[in-house]
């Protein structure tokens, strides 16, 4: 087991493992370390864990130092630089005439790099822009072409149910969505109901998409013969979520509803019958 403290860059960006090196780090602190990119500033999500040597990437890489108020001052003239990048960069995305939009600008904490985030609908030559733009910063660029739901994980903005998108407020990582999960949950499957602002699956379709899934394997299908308390029935609807099934009886006109719970304490419920 490893002694580890968890830090995150961004708001809701994925979590990296680091040895604490001895300091005294609590959760909500910021803290300087060393990672792939370079020298990075970043805030301590997950403090005083013990972790598997299989749940993370050995060796580990040690925190620096604790982070202090010179380094904040640091991180907040490289947000204003970067604000002032991203205008340049527009500039000369136009003069190019590049077919590409970009998204956001970054500085590395210690300025060892300039990463220029943009989408596009396919590749795109920038080489010349490359150029332009390490002549004017002086320093290493980094162009990184990104996807739409990453875009909307950068830029924030408010969904369908009225709240801030979930990817930009806690979700470290995107999960794949399919239109199965639509389907299982009974829902409209209408792309303007169940897309995103990105324009694809919305992320919320894989919260419940679990509970469905056991559900289902628990309760009859739709069309199967059961027997209940008031007699022999066909399932003709589900309330998936409640436990709840609606049966045409076929001693009776009209459908009656069971909970699943009922059904099992009277121990009527029977193999499907054709």
């Amino acid at each position: 087991m490893y002694d580890v403290v968890g830090v995150r860059f961004k708001k809701a960006g994925k979590i990296y493992y680091f040895d604490p090196n001895g300091f005294d780090i609590n959760q909500d602190d910021c803290v300087i370390v060393e990672t792939v990119r370079g020298v990075e500033f970043g805030k301590i999500v997950v403090a005083g864990k013990k972790v598997d040597e299989h749940d993370v990437v050995l060796p580990l890489k040690k925190v620096l130092r604790v982070a202090d108020q010179r380094d904040r001052m640091l991180v907040e003239e490289n947000h204003e630089a970067a604000l002032r990048a991203y205008e340049t960069c527009q500039q000369k995305v136009g003069e190019h005439g590049l077919d590409m939009k970009l998204v956001d600008v970054e500085y590395t904490f210690d300025r060892n790099k300039v990463i220029f985030y943009f989408t596009a609908d396919g590749r795109v030559d920038f080489r010349e822009l490359v150029k332009d733009l390490a002549s004017i910063f002086k320093t290493r660029i980094e162009l990184r072409q990104i996807g739409v739901r990453d875009e909307a994980k950068m830029l924030g903005g408010i969904g369908p149910c009225g709240r801030m998108l979930c990817c930009s407020t806690f979700l470290g990582d995107f999960e794949p969505v399919s239109i199965k999960m639509a389907k299982d949950q009974n829902l409209s499957l209408n792309p303007t109901k169940i897309s995103g602002l990105c324009g694809r699956l919305m992320c919320c379709l894989k919260y419940e998409n679990d509970e469905y899934e056991s559900a289902k394997e628990l309760l009859p299908d739709l069309g199967e013969m059961i027997k209940t308390p008031s007699g022999t029935g066909k399932v003709v609807g589900l309330n998936i979520l409640e436990r709840i099934l609606q049966v045409q009886l076929k001693e009776r006109d009209g459908v009656v509803e069971f909970s699943w719970e009922e059904l099992q304490q009277e121990g009527a419920v029977m193999q499907s019958t054709e």
